[in-house]
Formats: C-alpha cells, sequence, structure tokens
C-alpha cells in the first residue's frame, strides 16, 4: 500500500492501494476497506483514486458519498 500523503494533515486515511476496478483504503485505526466499482460505482472508485494520488480530500469524500459501499471491510 502506499502512503497517503494527507497534505491537510487532518486525514483518517493512512495508506491505500488503487487497482483496474477497485480501491483499498488503510484508516489511522488500522482498518481496512476495499471499495469496487461494484460497490461503490465507477465513477466514485475513480474520483477516490484522483484524491488518493493528489493526497487530499479521500476521508472526506468516503464519509459524504460512499461510507457504508464497500465490498468488504478486510481488517
Amino acid at each position: 500500500m502506499e502512503r497517503y500523503k494527507n497534505i491537510n494533515g487532518d486525514s483518517g486515511v493512512a495508506n491505500y492501494e488503487s487497482g483496474s476496478d477497485y480501491i483499498r483504503v488503510r484508516f489511522n485505526d488500522g482498518s481496512v476497506y476495499l471499495y469496487t466499482y461494484g460497490s461503490a460505482g465507477s465513477n466514485n472508485i475513480e474520483e477516490m483514486k484522483k484524491l488518493a494520488v493528489a493526497g487530499t480530500g479521500l476521508n472526506s469524500f468516503i464519509n459524504k458519498y460512499v461510507k457504508k459501499r464497500y465490498a468488504k471491510k478486510e481488517r
């Protein structure tokens, strides 16, 4: 997993990993969630990937748009 830049310094996201149709997010509490095209929609996943690379806005986006729409809680 790649370290999330957390440009604003106040994100709950620690790391992420993305693939062609998913993004896996590790939060600061150690929990890991897998979001997929099937669970959260392709547009949301693609936006999450952009925010992850930018290092800002990912936690807010998740809380606002896809919070419970994960495919699997992995940890």
